[in-house]
């Protein structure tokens, strides 16, 4: 039965999103932009905020030529002109970081993120490869990923962090954990998340009902949460799932939240419990599903109860990866080696 308490539901003020170019004012002195993606998940939210003098921007798209126009042309258009002073990035993910380095070095803005944010993103534009390392091989091949999959990927270049974010000079600001942030005439609480990006910012407006989101919460999907070659025995769910547990008593009906994609909600509180339960309705699926030993390429059924194509399968992976870890972390499975090098995973008792 849907629950018609008021307050509690989730609803979503806008139908529609701005056209590329172009803004819709969210709040007073905040605008809410979007980019587009060369990827399934096909556009990026972006944001401004007017601080008298300039705007802080919220995000900023992957780096590419398009984009920048697209910049260009928010910044003549909806931005009058005037200067983005500040550019805020919630995690390095090149989505969310591509063009800040074009702030810094071509408009002389100042980047506000976290510590973990700008090292990742430093160290992932400098580390270019040109062929596949072999821990990258390795760990896909102890995920079970498929033959044909891994064969394709290896005979391409391999996607390169540098290729998506322009150039970062050396230099940033700080924010984290219990900070108070100033910006369009706010004050903003700085809560930390992770999981899906390591030190991801979160922004809970003091003086009315904004929350700046980012990939943290977002309204429809759940946020992509992997492991990769760099930490191959993660357990970002773990984090994950931490972090919902400590925004979850912050959330308020009213809050208009701005994620990083999606359209912008309200109804909050009762978001957070669906990502909370929706990841342990996943983890009792698997657990079934891990009656015999399986590779974590086998578990996308009882995971995502749909069928996964080929745009899709190197997130799902990824994914399917951070569940398994994450049940033999708490001691729920065990694992043997497969002849082919993959682990097989399988329930206890």
């Amino acid at each position: 039965m849907m629950d018609r308490t008021p307050g509690l539901a989730m609803r979503y003020p806008w139908d529609e999103p701005p056209a590329h170019g172009s803004a819709i004012e969210v709040a007073e002195g905040v605008l809410w932009m979007r980019l587009p993606l060369p990827m399934k998940l096909d556009h990026v939210n972006v944001y401004a905020l007017d601080d008298g003098d300039g705007w802080t921007v919220i995000d900023t798209g992957f780096s590419s030529k398009k984009t920048r126009a697209i910049w260009q042309a928010l910044i003549d258009g909806p931005l009058a002109g005037k200067p983005v002073r500040r550019v805020v990035v919630t995690h390095h993910h090149p989505d969310h970081m591509g063009n800040a380095g074009w702030f810094q070095s071509e408009l002389g803005a100042e980047l506000v993120t976290t510590r973990t944010a700008w090292l990742f993103s430093r160290m992932l534009t400098l580390d270019v490869q040109e062929s596949w390392p072999e821990e990258t091989l390795d760990y896909y091949r102890s995920a079970g990923m498929a033959p044909e999959v891994l064969a394709k990927r290896m005979a391409e270049r391999p996607f390169n962090f540098a290729d998506m974010v322009y150039p970062m000079p050396l230099g940033f600001a700080r924010i984290k954990q219990g900070d108070v942030f100033r910006m369009g005439g706010r004050d903003w609480d700085v809560h930390m998340g992770n999981g899906h990006a390591p030190e991801h910012a979160t922004f809970w407006s003091r003086d009315d009902n904004l929350v700046i989101t980012g990939d943290q919460i977002l309204s429809s999907i759940s946020p992509n949460i992997g492991v990769y070659a760099t930490e191959p025995m993660a357990d970002p769910l773990a984090d994950w799932l931490e972090t919902c547990e400590r925004l979850a008593p912050l959330a308020r009906p009213e809050h208009l939240a701005l994620g990083g994609h999606k359209l912008p909600f309200t109804g909050l509180p009762i978001r957070m419990r669906q990502l909370i339960d929706n990841h342990h309705g996943a983890l009792k699926r698997l657990r079934d599903h891990l009656d015999t030993p399986k590779a974590a390429s086998d578990c996308f059924a009882p995971l995502f109860k749909r069928t996964i194509g080929e745009g899709e399968y190197g997130l799902a992976l990824v994914e399917a990866v951070a569940h398994v870890n994450h049940l033999y972390h708490t001691g729920e499975v065990t694992r043997t080696r497969r002849a082919d090098g993959a682990w097989l995973y399988q329930r206890k008792g």
